[in-house]
């Protein structure tokens, strides 16, 4: 893979949206439920037009979507809802925090337990290969060429 070009790595787009954390924060706060700008920004501690900017970021990326709501007797206001895109990044997320768990977190333990709706068992990620081999490492993972890639001239 060392001669192929890195100008289109899907890494390097990824980071190229989601980038900081304050985007990140947005992001998690939206996995758990929360909608409501005033509620985000009260969770996140943002400034309000840091957040605005990250909202109006993700909406535009087509990760989350506007929608209309009003309070009786208030004005109008847009509640942000995570898309199928956005849905998608929930592995990420995911493996953030269980990275975040065993190498960034305290003696007390992870603030954050994830466990399954139905079964209430935890969460974990996981990598498989097709044909169900569970993965342990990255060292058992070769990277090849896709059908994007470039050589480099």
């Amino acid at each position: 893979m060392l001669d192929y070009d890195t100008a289109n790595c899907a890494i390097g787009a990824a980071v190229g949206v989601l980038g900081e954390r304050p985007t990140f924060l947005v992001l998690r706060e939206a996995f758990n439920g929360v909608r409501r700008f005033d509620d985000m920004q009260r969770r996140t501690g943002m400034p309000r037009q840091v957040l605005s900017q990250r909202l109006a970021r993700l909406v535009a990326e087509g990760l989350l979507r506007k929608v209309r709501y009003r309070v009786s007797g208030q004005r109008s206001r847009d509640e942000y809802r995570l898309t199928d895109k956005g849905l998608d990044l929930y592995p990420v997320l995911v493996a953030l925090m269980e990275w975040g768990d065993r190498y960034a977190g305290g003696a007390d333990g992870p603030p954050v337990l994830l466990r399954h709706r139905d079964c209430g068992e935890p969460v974990r990620l996981q990598l498989t290969c097709a044909a169900g081999h569970v993965l342990e490492s990255a060292r058992e993972v070769t990277p090849v060429p896709g059908p994007a890639a470039r050589k480099i001239a």
